[in-house]
């Protein structure tokens, strides 16, 4: 399972990261950039998003419907999306078409348009896509529950910006943070499939047309405490509930115990919380955990979709799954096939290059350094009865913040919070 990755840095500092998949007759090529929500200020909040659906739409020598027109007759699909730490743009085509994808994807980066008209177009698609965000509840209540949990500081803040926001942000607005954020030491090129390196880096390098220079330095800020409560009140049919706690930053050491905790406690259908609320009581459809790490700080959240009149049962029940992880010991053969879960699934992935693609770009993004697939079951199968309770412990054990999404008030929720 040693996966086949090579990296270079080229000497204007842009990172360039393969894998060559053996019989692959596809290549998936993605542009990582180290600028997300967290990197704007609070004026041009949104502007990562906002480039995010602007470089698509057309460069110096390219107009928006000739880049699609271009990747779609030779069968490619091309996307892009936005976190809170760094921002992507990919191709898949065939390998025969790689030249095309490397030509596209470096204008874009290096040579955007910015056309006025094009920009105000985008801009009204942006705020109808904050509009369908904002009517969809079982979404909108993560975004609830990070805001509370991160409050005042950017972590916190909304990927898509504020109406505010993206209604008054010029193209001088727009133009300043891509020239800041999108520099070569920022940059990862990252490429899976039939794909050779050394000519890739030779493709990359002969392509480059961008400024010289770094990027703004992202600093790790102070957090402030976690709000325990937050509430939108909505006359829905169904209660959407978040209960998020903070744990450990991106590179953090126990990131492989926390993964296996995460699958025991609601990753999947053998999962405690899917056992617990919707097998067992019936209380959910949809009922999951899930994780995040950032530059100062991860959470692990909780969703669940009930009806409101359900709601406080729901409460209890995960409540008594968490304390049920503080207080007992965990069984060998739970922990053992949440571990075969998390290996399980990090193996099956190496079956598609856009998977693959997107794996050792970000790693090599985030961490400077792509582990192989051996290493990571390695890393898995080390996790012990030990590790977990350490994170359990720092993580189940520390402050909780519920946000909640319904036909309720505050007070609904006074037992859950004291």
């Amino acid at each position: 399972m040693t996966s086949p990755v090579r990296r270079t840095a080229l000497p204007n500092g842009l990172s360039v990261v393969t894998e060559h998949m053996p019989g692959s007759g596809a290549v998936a090529l993605g542009f990582w950039v180290d600028a997300g929500s967290r990197d704007e200020r609070p004026e041009v909040a949104g502007a990562s998003h906002f480039l995010e659906h602007l470089l698509f739409k057309g460069t110096e020598t390219r107009s928006a419907q000739e880049i699609a027109e271009a990747v779609e007759a030779v069968g490619g699909e091309m996307n892009a999306f936005t976190t809170k730490e760094y921002t992507a743009f990919y191709i898949r085509l065939l390998d025969e078409d790689l030249p095309l994808a490397l030509d596209i994807l470096s204008e874009i980066m290096w040579g955007p348009a910015f056309r006025p008209a094009e920009i105000d177009a985008e801009r009204q698609v942006i705020l109808e896509e904050i509009n369908m965000h904002e009517d969809e509840p079982a979404d909108l209540v993560h975004d609830l529950a990070q805001e509370a949990l991160y409050p005042e500081h950017p972590l916190g803040r909304e990927i898509l910006g504020e109406r505010a926001t993206i209604t008054s942000m010029t193209r001088d607005d727009i133009d300043t943070y891509f020239r800041a954020h999108y520099r070569p030491r920022s940059i990862v090129v990252a490429a899976a499939g039939n794909v050779d390196h050394d000519a890739m880096v030779d493709g990359i390098h002969r392509r480059f047309t961008g400024p010289e220079g770094e990027a703004p330095l992202r600093k790790s800020m102070a957090l402030a405490p976690a709000r325990p409560l937050a509430v939108i009140k909505r006359s829905t049919e169904q209660a959407h509930l978040v209960l998020a706690m903070r744990a450990g930053a991106r590179d953090d050491e126990d990131r492989y115990a926390f993964a296996v905790l995460n699958q025991l406690l609601g990753g999947g259908m053998s999962s405690r919380l899917f056992q617990e609320v919707r097998e067992k009581r019936g209380l959910a459809y949809s009922v999951y955990s899930y994780r995040g790490a950032y530059l100062e700080s991860g959470l692990l959240a909780i969703y669940a979709g009930t009806s409101p009149a359900r709601v406080k049962t729901v409460l209890d029940v995960i409540d008594v799954e968490l304390d049920r992880l503080l207080q007992d010991e965990i069984p060998e053969r739970e922990l053992a096939v949440a571990r075969g879960h998390v290996k399980g699934s990090m193996v099956l992935s190496l079956e598609d290059s856009s998977s693959r693609m997107s794996r050792i770009g970000r790693s090599e993004l985030v961490h400077r350094s792509v582990l192989t697939m051996d290493e990571l079951v390695e890393r898995t199968e080390a996790v012990t009865a030990d590790d977990l309770r350490r994170v359990i412990e720092n993580v189940v054990g520390g402050p909780r913040t519920l946000a909640a999404i319904g036909p309720f008030d505050e007070d609904a929720f006074a037992e859950q919070v004291a």
